[in-house]
């Protein structure tokens, strides 16, 4: 049966596209109950014949199912989803019964770039198939199939309402003979036909409530906190999660009890015999002490929690006295299971791959900056990404014997990971070359020559598409004579905003001359400017993202704008000069900054007078 044939009058069409994420379920949730309410509260002139018989009863139902069908999506095939709401109004053409009653038929299709995947029809949870597969559309919709394209699959169901007819609700779960339980050894699991002895207390749309509740946490115990208080009290009296460690050992993450007087002891008591690996959903768990329980006691059972065929946990749920628990629950429980699992597993990815980047960020940048003789030294350095340490942008100050020193601050084209790894490049590279005796000039013709052949390498191997990677550079040294108060200074600029050299008596003037970006012609030749950065004078670097912040058409440097914020700095530290230099970037436009931003300031210090005669 096709999704799109329809025996209506007339119909309306609404789609939308959701990345393949965590918060994929609950945009779909959102889109479809949003697009539903909005049609059953119109007038009926534009909400079309039958729209009155969209109830809360249908709404919610279309919600759950596309929900489940989403969150499918997202765990087995990880492409773009295409969630599209079709709505059929009018009455049946061949129906003698809906004469006079208005219909609506509602289409949700959910598509997928991974048509390879066969879709189950639904299997028991014990048989290790995870999730209800297509159970829950079977048993609510009117009907439902599957359409293969070549590239693309389509899980589609229908749901149909008459107005003054309820609409379609969950079947009774289906009843079992419930099996007495007492206590239990650890490890023993139900045979295949029983039942647990538990309450049903929850429902199919609990788990809609999960995946809302659980979507985009991006820390583990925040994952198990919040699953914790989802079933508890609603399908259990405590529950207690288990999160695996590093070495393979289990950790206590989170313990919870409708009796918050009792949450201590029995955390206590569980942490003193963590549990082994559990295999098999509902395995039956000794009652712990701690717990507390009636005069009949207790029972518990453990939920493995497993996600991309890795064990994350185990998930540990109580019940006060002898109570059934249908398969139907066993389910239930088994995929939020499934769900806590799939967001730790999600928390864990997100916070090793944000310790990854910081470790390599933090390798980009000196840990601190070298203390100059008769010299003080400031930078302000923010990279413009969220989340990030390092930039595009990138500096140095380091020494080179006991008179001699060497600065720098560098931006590269970009600000992508590609573009950090050549802040990081190009820096040691510096120092290694100084090191070797090369000096100003020199320097810059040989970083230019390796950029200009990493370049050339890159476009070999990419094609056009893998472009280059240019750089502009501000490199100096200064030299300082002992007893000679003030240093001398040589400095360059490659492609670079030119440093600006402040005079005691307030004169501001470059420092250099404007020069090419390393890495676009490997034959440039780099001349450097020597002069004496007397006592008290100063010498300002910044980035572009200083000088290129905008205001409307305008940017600050515009009219000799940074000169005047330095000339407005006269008298300050150099920690002072260099916050009053990026307040003033900041405050010159009225939105955010858009680049990496970074200030160096070298001042040199006036000789101290000593008091005594």
């Amino acid at each position: 049966m096709a999704a799109l044939s329809s025996p209506y009058a007339t119909e309306s069409v609404s789609r939308k596209g959701l990345p393949a994420n965590q918060l994929a379920a609950s945009g779909a949730r959102k889109f479809v109950r949003a697009l539903l309410a909005e049609r059953a509260a119109a007038p009926p002139a534009t909400a079309g014949t039958g729209a009155a018989a969209i109830s809360s009863e249908l709404i919610n139902t279309a919600v759950l199912l596309t929900s489940e069908l989403v969150t499918n999506a997202v765990m087995y095939a990880g492409t773009d989803i295409d969630v599209t709401c079709r709505i059929e109004h009018g009455p049946p053409a061949d129906s003698e019964e809906g004469r006079g009653r208005a219909t609506v038929g509602v289409v949700l299709e959910v598509s997928d770039r991974h048509p390879a995947r066969r879709v189950r029809g639904g299997v028991d949870a014990r048989t290790g198939e995870p999730g209800y597969g297509l159970q829950l559309v079977s048993a609510l919709a009117e009907s439902w199939g599957v359409t293969y394209r070549q590239s693309v699959k389509t899980v589609w169901f229908r749901l149909e309402a008459t107005e003054g007819e309820p609409g379609p609700v969950a079947p009774e779960p289906r009843r079992e003979s419930p099996v007495r339980l007492t206590r239990h050894r650890r490890g023993s699991v139900l045979p295949r036909g029983y039942a647990a002895e538990w309450a049903d207390r929850g429902g199919p749309s609990f788990l809609a409530e999960t995946s809302e509740l659980l979507a985009g946490q991006l820390d583990q115990d925040m994952v198990s906190a919040l699953a914790a208080q989802l079933l508890v009290p609603r399908l259990a009296d405590w529950c207690a999660i288990w999160l695996s460690g590093e070495g393979g050992g289990m950790q206590l993450s989170r313990v919870w009890h409708v009796d918050e007087r009792r949450i201590a002891p029995l955390r206590s008591e569980l942490e003193r015999d963590p549990p082994g690996l559990v295999r098999t959903a509902g395995t039956p768990w000794p009652w712990p002490e701690g717990a507390g329980a009636t005069a009949e006691g207790g029972s518990a059972l453990a939920f493995p929690l497993v996600a991309r065929d890795t064990d994350h946990g185990v998930l540990l749920l109580g019940r006060a006295g002898h109570l059934q628990m249908t398969d139907t629950v066993v389910r239930m429980v088994e995929d939020v299971a499934r769900r806590v699992a799939q967001a730790v597993f999600t928390a864990r990815q997100y916070t090793r791959q944000t310790t990854i980047s910081m470790a390599l960020q933090r390798r980009q940048l000196p840990a601190s900056l070298a203390s100059i003789v008769g010299v003080d030294t400031a930078i302000v350095y923010e990279p413009h990404g969220e989340g990030q340490t390092v930039g595009g942008d990138f500096y140095d100050v380091f020494p080179m014997g006991d008179r001699r020193w060497c600065f720098l601050l560098g931006d590269v084209q970009g600000k992508d990971p590609e573009a950090m790894s050549v802040t990081g490049l190009a820096r040691h590279l510096v120092r290694l070359l100084a090191r070797e005796g090369h000096g100003v000039e020199s320097v810059l013709g040989r970083l230019n020559l390796a950029m200009a052949e990493e370049s050339a390498e890159a476009l070999e191997l990419g094609g056009e598409q893998a472009g280059s990677r240019f750089l502009s550079l501000l490199y100096g040294e200064l030299e300082v004579d002992p007893g000679v108060p003030g240093a001398r200074c040589t400095v360059a600029s490659a492609g670079h905003p030119p440093p600006l050299h402040l005079f005691v008596n307030g004169t501001v003037e470059p420092a250099s001359e404007p020069q090419m970006l390393l890495g676009i012609d490997e034959g440039t030749e780099y001349h450097a400017s020597s002069f004496a950065l007397a006592p008290g004078e100063t010498l300002l670097c910044v980035t572009d993202g200083v000088t290129e912040r905008r205001c409307g058409n305008w940017q600050l440097d515009d009219n000799d704008g940074l000169i005047e914020v330095l000339k407005d700095g006269i008298g300050l530290g150099a920690k002072a000069l260099a916050e009053h230099v990026r307040r003033a970037a900041h405050d010159f436009g009225t939105g955010p900054v858009e680049d990496d931003l970074s200030v160096l300031v070298l001042q040199a210090v006036p000789p101290t007078v000593d008091p005594r005669p």
